[in-house]
């Protein structure tokens, strides 16, 4: 994905146009229907790896990117993971702040168990998806 850059501080968003944001969001609904499909096979694995493609997906967008965050504070609270939840709420947290600053590491998974701050690898999949011309 491309890097988050600074933008208008108001809305918190990336400097992209309507397309983007509108193939984002249907991305995004892929991998939470993914979610939610993995949920009901009792699939924690599954259920996180949608999570944090989402995650992927939806970091340079202000609301979605902080929707994705309190998606996994909430299946972390409902597997009772306190660790993780915790990391959730501190990510809830720096939401805004990287949205205003522009520092969101690409391709970072959102999980309490990565740093924050860590860019990362965005799966090739993912990758060809977001960047997929049919917008």
């Amino acid at each position: 994905m491309v890097a988050a850059r600074r933008d208008d501080a108001l809305s918190g968003e990336v400097s992209m146009g309507a397309a983007e944001r509108r193939h984002a969001t249907k991305l995004i609904a892929i991998e939470m229907e993914r979610y939610r499909g993995a949920r009901q096979s009792a699939d924690d694995i599954a259920a996180w790896c949608a999570l944090e493609r989402a995650h992927i997906i939806a970091q340079p967008f202000f609301g979605p990117h902080l929707a994705a965050h309190w998606q996994m504070a909430q299946f972390a609270l409902a597997l009772r993971d306190w660790r993780e939840a915790a990391g959730q709420m501190y990510r809830l947290a720096l939401v805004p702040l990287g949205s205003l600053t522009g520092r969101l590491p690409s391709g970072n998974t959102g999980r309490a168990r990565v740093s924050a701050f860590k860019p990362m690898p965005v799966p090739p999949d993912l990758a060809a998806a977001i960047s997929s011309d049919d917008k």
